[in-house]
């Protein structure tokens, strides 16, 4: 059985891998911080799903899960360098899915250093880990942010990104510029995919739908930028997982056909790629709302107001690679997938 480390497992997204890759061939080592960037008790509650029990963690000792075989825990920060050598060294992966980071447009604003700490040094110490025990891939979380001020739709990986509006998006662009010099020095194989606003159960308390659905159960206005106007690819987090796994299982190899003096940055002449996953299906704001509004049969009080800094007016996703490369399409609309999110919500929060 090989062995897979994914970083950020009380995360929203690491999660839900989890509970994908717990049903293939891999022993599996998942890793947090479990920072209180929001609200832990939520971290923990994903973590006792994968039969981690807050009372048996302890910063820097793997724990084994009472409910997945193949699946241990650790708390550690990937801004500890001498702690993530050491599980390098101890493990020795052969795949690693890199999904810790500081996330969040927004605060990006208001708190700069956490996201070059954890997204810039935090992900060097990574790829110095991969490189040390020549992991055969690194599959790592980038963004749909770094398109930036790119307004040719749909957004596609082969074109240049090199007008990113938040500093969120920069060292997101910054970890695949650095993944790409470790697979051109190394020959680590690295594919950055490019996520496309994820949403669903278990989601993060500070994105919109969390932020709706809420605000709406409560009888509280909701912030309505744009005045509902913004275009956004919405997709399920378990259609990203599921694109994630067949990413994961076609590490990337050198193109032999790449030519340096045309430019393409979603592949190079070493093993690296760059993936879109989006439901390629945009929704306008104000529809999304009102699927949140007939999920619950309940209107929302709507407070319209101007595009806040560092929004973008319009996200696709142009996934013809994932389709065409990984035989790989997302499945669940908007529609189902904000009910599913209501249902898992109501029961989550006891309403």
């Amino acid at each position: 059985m090989k062995k897979i480390l994914v970083t950020g497992t009380a995360g929203f997204i690491g999660f839900h891998l989890i509970n994908k890759l717990k049903t293939t061939q891999y022993n599996i080592v998942g890793l947090d911080n479990i920072n209180n960037y929001y609200d832990v008790n939520l971290k923990y509650a994903r973590l006792k799903e994968t039969g981690i029990s807050k009372d048996d963690i302890s910063y820097g000792e793997l724990i084994s899960s009472s409910k997945i075989d193949s699946y241990k825990f650790i708390q550690l920060d990937i801004c500890d360098n001498e702690k993530i050598t050491s599980l390098f060294e101890q493990e020795q992966f052969d795949a690693v899915v890199h999904l810790a980071a500081q996330a969040g447009v927004r605060y990006s604003l208001i708190n700069p250093h956490a996201y070059t700490d954890s997204n810039v040094t935090g992900f060097l110490n990574i790829l110095e880990g991969c490189r040390s025990v020549k992991t055969k891939h690194l599959v790592f979380a980038s963004t749909s942010s770094v398109y930036g001020l790119n307004t040719n739709m749909p957004l596609n990986a082969h074109e240049s990104t090199e007008h990113p509006i938040t500093l969120y998006a920069a060292t997101k662009k910054a970890n695949e510029m650095m993944a790409h010099s470790y697979s051109h020095l190394f020959g680590l194989p690295a594919t950055g995919v490019r996520f496309f606003t994820v949403y669903g159960p278990w989601g993060r308390p500070d994105m919109a739908l969390f932020l709706f659905t809420k605000a709406i159960l409560n009888n509280e206005p909701i912030k309505v930028y744009n005045n509902g106007d913004m275009i956004r690819d919405f997709t399920y987090a378990e259609d990203l997982v599921e694109g994630l796994f067949h990413i994961l299982e076609k590490p990337p190899e050198k193109n032999s056909k790449w030519d340096g003096s045309v430019h393409d940055s979603a592949t190079s002449s070493a093993p690296f790629k760059i993936v879109n996953i989006g439901n390629a299906s945009p929704v306008k704001l104000s529809d999304y709302i009102s699927a949140i509004e007939d999920a619950l049969n309940k209107k929302a009080i709507k407070e319209l107001l101007p595009m806040q800094p560092g929004d973008v007016p319009f996200t696709n996703a142009d996934t013809s690679d994932l389709i065409s490369e990984y035989q790989y399409q997302p499945k669940i609309n908007v529609k189902a997938g904000i009910e599913k999110f209501v249902l898992w919500y109501k029961s989550f929060y006891d309403q």
